[in-house]
Order: C-alpha cells, then sequence, then structure tokens
C-alpha cells in the first residue's frame, strides 16, 4: 500500500513538473498573471511593476538596439508613452537579447541608444535572460498589454506596419488600451509579433 502512495506521489508531482516546464516554454496566454520582474535600468536603479503604485496597467515592450524593426517603432514608443503613460498605462521597455551575442545590445550601448532617442520610459536589461521566457517573447519588438492586476490582456505587434508609420491601419496595442480603458475586452487579443528573433548563446 506505501508502495502504491509513493508511486502516486511520484506520478503526481512529474505531471505538475511536466506542466509547469510546458507553461514556462509557452509563457504568458492571454487571461495570465504576470509575474513581476525586477531589472536594472539604464540609470542603474532597479525597477518593477510594483513601483507604479497609480498604475492602471503596463506596456511591456521586449525591444533592442540592434533589430531594424526595433528601431523602426521607437519613435511610436516615445509616443505611445506621451500618450498612455499620464493615463495610467506606463511603457516599460526590456532588452532581452544576450549583449555577448550582440554587442550592440550591450549595456552602455542602451544608454546611448535611450539618449539618443530620448527615451521616457525605463529601458531594462534582461541580465541573465530569465523574464523574456517567463513572458514567452520571442521577437524584438514583442508586446504584452497587462492590465491593473497584471493580467495579460493583449500580446503581440504594435501595429500593422513596421516599415511606415504613415501606411498603418490597424493600431492593435492603442485599440487595445483603449478598450481596456472603456471595460471592453481587446479585440483581437493577440496579433503575431513581426521582428528579429531574440539572441542567445544557444
Amino acid at each position: 500500500m506505501r508502495q502504491i502512495i509513493i508511486l502516486s506521489l511520484a506520478a503526481l508531482t512529474l505531471s505538475f513538473s511536466s506542466a509547469f516546464s510546458q507553461k514556462s516554454s509557452h509563457g504568458y496566454g492571454i487571461g495570465d498573471t504576470a509575474v513581476d520582474f525586477n531589472l536594472m535600468n539604464i540609470d542603474g536603479e532597479y525597477v518593477s511593476m510594483a513601483d507604479y503604485e497609480e498604475a492602471n496597467g503596463f506596456i511591456i515592450v521586449f525591444t533592442c538596439n540592434h533589430c531594424p524593426y526595433a528601431v523602426m517603432y521607437e519613435d511610436r514608443l516615445v509616443e505611445l508613452d506621451k500618450k498612455y503613460a499620464a493615463l495610467g498605462y506606463p511603457v516599460i521597455a526590456i532588452m532581452p537579447n544576450d549583449p555577448e551575442v550582440k554587442p550592440d545590445d550591450s549595456f552602455a550601448n542602451m544608454k546611448l541608444r535611450a539618449a539618443e532617442k530620448g527615451f521616457s520610459f525605463p529601458y531594462l536589461m534582461d541580465e541573465g535572460q530569465k523574464v523574456y521566457p517567463v513572458f514567452g517573447a520571442t521577437k524584438t519588438p514583442h508586446v504584452y498589454l497587462l492590465d491593473k492586476e497584471k493580467v495579460v490582456r493583449y500580446i503581440g505587434s504594435i501595429d500593422d506596419s513596421a516599415r511606415d508609420a504613415s501606411a498603418v491601419e490597424e493600431k492593435f496595442l492603442e485599440n487595445a488600451i483603449e478598450a481596456l480603458m472603456k471595460g471592453e475586452t481587446p479585440d483581437p487579443a493577440t496579433t503575431k509579433a513581426i521582428g528579429c528573433s531574440i539572441k542567445t548563446k544557444s
């Protein structure tokens, strides 16, 4: 009897481990609650979502210096932060690449790029690449819109025209934010993130 109980517990533990591994490999989905992070900003200070006590939500953007798609969206990110931070939806940018693989994305270069572009939002280093896999980010840029309770409400692209801001027809992220502000469900809740793959040694 004892052997059966031990085997059952082992099977249960394996089942939980498998479920957790599957969840970690795929990252967050719509309706999942995000775990807070604590990452270093370009000013040397650590930043987490908990620092934004008055926030109504969070615009989490995985981005970088070197990717042409990320560069195309820099001005639009600044505009998004200027428009929505005051309404309680701040932009928090996270650089997920391994700087040893892409030296252009080093911490020093992050500082330079933020100064050049006048970033009005935190630009955080995902040191050790521990945060982006939890979210499930695969591209730069890759956007996650969270509500006040850190529940994921939108995942994907900023809009439908990376190459030409003047040609944008669908502002996916802005529409999702506006929906949340009205107490509505974003539609679409997911779009395909278009950009460069996140760089790792593996």
